[in-house]
């Protein structure tokens, strides 16, 4: 059954790992990838990617992207949203922490963020402001 617009919000407001998904281009399939994810009170998404990347690159040419997000217990649920991207910006050590927060337990947020900010290169924030929704409660199965 189809989740309501508030079940949406709530379901993406919580922290789970979406599979981000971007066109690769003619005669290839989207690049798949698990992405952390943030999910704003106004409908806004945003990911946090190395400005290098090929993620990036291919965000460039295609000017939109997927982000599915699921779980299995207690029941089968899922929100796949589809957008433009509607902006991008330098991430800064505020956007990693923001983000790092929502996944990892509080005592393991700092040494992350300061592995990560050393590690991982010049990032962007990407946003995108979701166009087309699928969702889904399948129930206990």
């Amino acid at each position: 059954m189809a989740l309501s617009r508030e079940e949406r919000d709530q379901f993406l407001a919580e922290p789970h790992i979406a599979a981000f998904a971007v066109d690769a281009g003619e005669g290839r399939g989207p690049v798949t990838v698990p992405v952390w994810y943030q999910y704003e009170s106004d409908g806004t998404v945003w990911i946090l990617i190395g400005i290098d990347s090929r993620k990036n690159r291919l965000l460039g040419a295609a000017g939109r992207f997927s982000l599915l997000v699921d779980r299995l217990e207690p029941t089968i649920r899922y929100v796949s949203v589809e957008g433009p991207v509607i902006d991008t910006t330098p991430a800064t050590i505020e956007h990693l922490r923001e983000l790092a927060a929502r996944y990892l337990p509080a005592d393991k947020v700092d040494g992350y963020v300061d592995y990560a900010w050393k590690e991982h290169g010049e990032q962007v924030i990407v946003r995108m402001r979701p166009e087309h929704w699928l969702s889904s409660d399948l129930g206990s199965v």
